[in-house]
């Protein structure tokens, strides 16, 4: 796999061990098993691994979605939920870095147009 960021594209991988993570966290907190978040996950961690053009931008997206979805139920149950706030916090801490970290821009400048060369020798 060609990478324009070697430090991007571990920063990109540092973020999908994390929703990793808090997916199986979040399964062991609720009690059940969702597979679905698991999957999620490592399907946002292999895009973001091409380093194809406006992905980070849609995983950044997903996570800033997710965080303002749940924030004002976090915040009005601030005692019980603390560590969905600050999953939360988090969410918005890897989107700011995927929109704006120079490494992560970097990796992610691979064109659509050349995604058969991508995965080439």
């Amino acid at each position: 796999m060609r990478t324009n960021n070697a430090q991007g594209r571990n920063l990109c991988m540092a973020i999908t061990g994390y929703l990793v993570v808090k997916a199986i966290i979040n399964m062991t907190l609720a009690g059940g098993l969702n597979i679905g978040a698991i999957i999620l996950a490592l399907v946002l961690g292999a895009a973001m691994f091409t380093g194809l053009q406006f992905v980070n931008y849609g995983a950044a997206a997903y996570l800033l979605v997710v965080a303002v979805v749940y924030l004002p139920g976090n915040i009005s149950n601030i005692g019980s939920n603390w560590i969905y706030l600050l999953e939360g916090l988090i969410d918005i801490g890897c989107a700011a870095a995927l929109c704006t970290v120079p490494a992560i821009k970097e990796h992610f400048t691979n064109k659509w147009s050349e995604i058969g060369s991508l995965f080439g020798k």
